[in-house]
Parts: structure tokens; sequence; C-alpha cells
């Protein structure tokens, strides 16, 4: 039965927007003929990887419909991000990036206060004053924005699901792990060019460690988040 349709050939480049568009236009219509002609999903997968199509591709193309015992394949739903639910995720990891900056700056002071630099005992004081202030206004606003909005979109997605599929939420929290994972591998860097450098001081050590709790508090969180809402598009 296989035989009777034209295998398509995976693009060159298999990713991004050009993959999509390709798929769109010859895997999924050949899924959709190959499952019309009764062929089981364990067929057409092993005919597509034949092709030199990859498994995440075969997966996502079939995923594309439903798998139930209907005469025609059913498409399965899906998610649609509106411009309210677009608008509210960047103002969530905005206020993010805000929450985890004002938090740092603070725990910064408080370490400039026990551990101050003796050369600049005046100058110190007066500055983490200023700095504290604007650390503590930034996450007073910012972090009950945060939670707020992590709040709406929770009970969004609890009402539909499919909505923890969201491209922007993805892209989102990549750019967001991205940054993150930047942040740990440039202050580990930091940490042994000083050790080398013979300057690791506690006060340098601890400010290197916030940095690094901060960061990886929030890698490891959305990391999580990331693989079990992948975790749910696979089942």
């Amino acid at each position: 039965m296989i035989g009777c349709l034209i295998l398509p050939r995976p693009p060159r480049y298999g990713y991004g927007l050009l993959f999509y568009i390709y798929m769109t236009n010859e895997l999924l219509p050949f899924v959709k003929e190959a499952l019309n002609k009764g062929l089981s999903r364990k067929e057409i997968t092993d005919a597509l990887l034949k092709a030199s199509w990859k498994d995440d591709e075969i997966h996502q193309a079939l995923n594309s419909f439903v798998d139930i015992d209907f005469p025609i394949p059913v498409p399965k739903r899906r998610p649609y991000t509106s411009a309210r639910e677009a608008f509210l995720y960047l103002l969530l990891f905005l206020t993010l990036y805000i929450s985890a900056w004002s938090f740092g700056v603070i725990v910064f002071q408080f370490i400039n206060r026990w551990l101050p630099d003796v050369m600049q005992l005046d100058y110190v004081y007066d500055s983490t004053a200023s700095a504290l202030r604007m650390g503590t206004a930034s996450l007073i606003v910012a972090f009950p924005l945060y939670l707020w909005i992590s709040s709406i979109l929770a009970k969004s997605n609890k009402r539909d699901s499919d909505k923890r599929n969201s491209k922007v939420r993805k892209w989102l929290t990549y750019i967001t792990l991205f940054a993150a994972a930047g942040v740990i591998i440039g202050d580990t860097i930091s940490i042994v060019f000083a050790f080398l450098q013979g300057d690791l001081t506690l006060r340098f050590v601890m400010k290197v460690f916030t940095i690094a709790g901060i960061s990886g508090s929030i890698f490891g969180w959305y990391l999580l988040d990331l693989r079990s809402s992948e975790d749910e598009e696979k089942k």
C-alpha cells in the first residue's frame, strides 16, 4: 500500500520557518493521505525513516492528527496565541528579568555593607543606600506583577491545556534559558579567572554565588517547566 504513495524527501535545512512551510506543504499531505488509505502509524514512520526523515519531524507530522477510530484522519486542534496572550507572556518575562536584577542589586548592596572596601568607605554607604532604595522599589513593583500575570496565565492554561504549547511561550522560555545559561557560564569564567589571578576574595565569591544562585534558579525552574510541557505534547 505504501508503494502507491510518493514519499516526500526531507528539506536540506530541516528546522525553523522553512521546515514548517515544507512540512505543511509536503509532509502533512503525505501523512494525511497515508492515514486515509488505512496505513498504520508504524508503517508510515518506517517508510519516512527510510526516506531520511527524522524521528521528531515524523512525530510532529503524525501528531497533527488524532489517533482515533474514524473513517478519515481527524486533524488535532492547534493552540492559537492571541495578541493578549503574547502581551501577557512578554510582560511576564519582562517582570521576571526586572525582579531577578532587583533582587541581585539588593543582595549586592548588603554584601558591600557587610564587607566594605576600606578605601571607599564613605562612598560605599552613600551609594548603597541609593541602590538599595532603587532595587527595593523595583522589586516591590515587578515581583507582585510577575506573580499576578503568572496566575492569570496558569488559569488560562488550566482551562485550555493546549495553550501550554504556545510558540510565544516556548520562544521566550528558550531565550530566558539561553540568557541564564550565558550568565552562569560567564560567572564560572569570572571565578576561575579571579582564582588564577589571585584576587579571589570573600566579597567577590559571595557576589558570584549570588548571580549563580539567581540565574541557576531561573534556569532550573523554566527548564523543568519546558520539559513538562513538551512531555505533555508528546502524549
